[in-house]
């Protein structure tokens, strides 16, 4: 199978973590996520709320903050039982309301056949993302991926994937993805499995690049820390769409091998390298 090597994915994450922009998010965004904060303590709640977060521009979080301020004062129990107007109240704001509220019933659905099980949080992550991508309305996996490591806690293993990762960043680093959404999960395992194969690795990269005063996990790979230098370099980086200043490419150690994807007018994929050592399973 065609996929991104360990060595050109952990030079290019070292690179990403080095920029004093990403470590400054990240550092804004670790402990306590600015867009979902640790004060949300029903994980029910937490699953609504990153479902809401999705399509909200980075301009727009204060908007966001304040959804999710007077959703925690609300409750889970009542916000399902808001009539239109007063659900419109709350999460208008945001846009797109028809789509939330059709999530929010959705999930609540969902969430009730959930707590038929005895403790649903511990069902294994890819078992709950799939369950929800394929059940909830206007979930699907990249919305999934966030709600339950929301639900879960940061540090549950989970590494989302958004569409620029899916689209920009991968495919520059060489990683041949599906064009369905199933590339969210694609790469989320694939990505996931080169940190825990290196979680040592990794954890030593992290403390290594100014990150040792965050909250890391000490018995895991730092996978939401991976997360975050990822998301924000994409953010800060990819979606400039000006190749010529991708600090990716200026590195001499894997700009042989990186793509232009966010080039507007001859976008190109980086080099795809086969991969023995760690395989893209099917899904």
């Amino acid at each position: 199978m065609i996929g991104l090597s360990e060595a050109t994915f952990f030079r290019a994450l070292t690179t990403c973590a080095e920029l004093p922009d990403v470590r400054e998010e990240v550092f804004r965004n670790h402990d306590d996520n600015q867009w979902w904060p640790r004060s949300v303590e029903d994980w029910r709640l937490r699953m609504v709320l990153a479902g809401w977060s999705t399509r909200v521009s980075y301009t727009m979080i204060s908007t966001y903050q304040s959804v999710v301020s007077q959703a925690a004062g609300i409750g889970y129990e009542r916000l399902c039982r808001l009539g239109d107007e007063r659900l419109y109240d709350l999460v208008g704001s945001l846009g797109l309301f028809s789509a939330r509220k059709q999530y929010l019933q959705s999930l609540r659905c969902f969430i009730d056949t959930l707590d038929t099980d005895s403790e649903p949080l511990a069902l294994p992550n890819d078992t709950l993302i799939s369950r929800m991508a394929k059940e909830v309305k206007g979930a699907g996996y990249k919305v999934a991926q966030c709600a339950v490591l929301y639900a879960k806690g940061y540090h549950c293993g989970i590494l989302p994937v958004d569409s620029g990762m899916k689209d920009m960043l991968g495919p520059c680093l060489g990683l041949q993805l599906p064009r369905s959404s199933i590339a969210h999960e694609v790469m989320r395992k694939h990505v996931e499995r080169l940190l825990n194969d290196a979680a040592e690795r990794t954890c030593d990269l992290a403390r290594n690049t100014g990150y040792a005063d965050l909250d890391l996990p000490a018995d895991a790979a730092p996978i939401w820390w991976a997360h975050l230098v990822l998301i924000y370099f994409k953010r800060h980086y990819c979606n400039r769409r000006s190749p010529a200043d991708c600090p990716l490419r200026a590195n001499e150690k894997i700009a042989g091998c990186m793509g232009r994807i966010c080039d507007r007018i001859a976008p190109v994929p980086g080099t795809r390298e086969q991969v023995n050592d760690v395989r893209l399973r099917a899904l």
